[in-house]
């Protein structure tokens, strides 16, 4: 009795339906395909390598110009002070390549040119020119009269000053070319020191001293009357 009783306890447990086991997973359904998106990825691939190879074309599309890395004076070459710089090419603008180099330093410059300068061929003539409303005036300096490390490009004051020996002469005193001394007054306040050239031989120095300044030309006259009788004398001053 007791046999049958087990078995029928186990008959009637089998007839309970099978629960799924926990690991097993449920049935996805299939993704939904996009395809605005995958034209969108498409395009923004083709935009990204147009932007690349458009870049790459500008890059190419440079020349090597001349660049000033010193102020040139008017009358001035470029000497060295000069570097290469790549810019876009663009045949309206008149560039000075790097390889025209060397011509560019037999040319002297029209007007000032400041530093970093892109430098352009009609800024330059083969003979230097005055810019307007200027003069050239020619100093020959004795030692003591100018900056020891006086340079083109230089701002100066002109001053007038007693000529070495004047007391000597009476006559010179009534006049008036040196009845002034040497703490004068300006007769320029502003003037550009152009070239600088010592007046010595291959044995001797005499430290004296030619240089030409650049002034307006209503002070011309008058400096270069003291130039002649050489009443001048020079003193750096700052400049822009």
């Amino acid at each position: 009795m007791k046999i049958q009783e087990r078995t029928g306890a186990g008959a009637g447990r089998s007839a309970v339906p099978a629960q799924p086991s926990v690991g097993d997973r449920l049935p996805t359904p299939p993704r939904e395909r996009k395809p605005a998106l995958a034209a969108l990825a498409v395009l923004l691939i083709l935009v990204g390598a147009l932007g690349v190879t458009m870049l790459v074309l500008q890059v190419g599309n440079r020349v090597e110009v001349v660049k000033v890395t010193k102020e040139i004076q008017a009358g001035e070459s470029v000497g060295d002070n000069v570097t290469s710089v790549m810019v876009a090419a663009d045949d309206s603008i008149n560039y000075v390549t790097w390889d025209q180099l060397a011509t560019l330093k037999t040319l002297k410059a029209k007007s000032t040119i400041y530093s970093d300068t892109v430098v352009m061929g009609q800024m330059f003539a083969k003979k230097a020119s005055l810019p307007a409303g200027k003069a050239s005036v020619g100093l020959a300096l004795k030692e003591g009269t100018y900056p020891a490390d006086i340079k083109s490009g230089d701002v100066v004051s002109a001053y007038r000053v007693s000529s070495t020996g004047s007391g000597s002469n009476s006559s010179d005193s009534n006049s008036g070319s040196s009845g002034t001394s040497s703490s004068g007054g300006a007769i320029v306040d502003d003037a550009r020191v152009n070239t600088v050239s010592a007046d010595d031989d291959a044995t001797v120095s005499t430290g004296n001293l030619s240089i030409t300044v650049l002034v307006d030309e209503a002070d011309a006259a008058a400096l270069a009357s003291a130039a002649a009788a050489n009443q001048v004398a020079i003193v750096r001053v700052p400049g822009n």
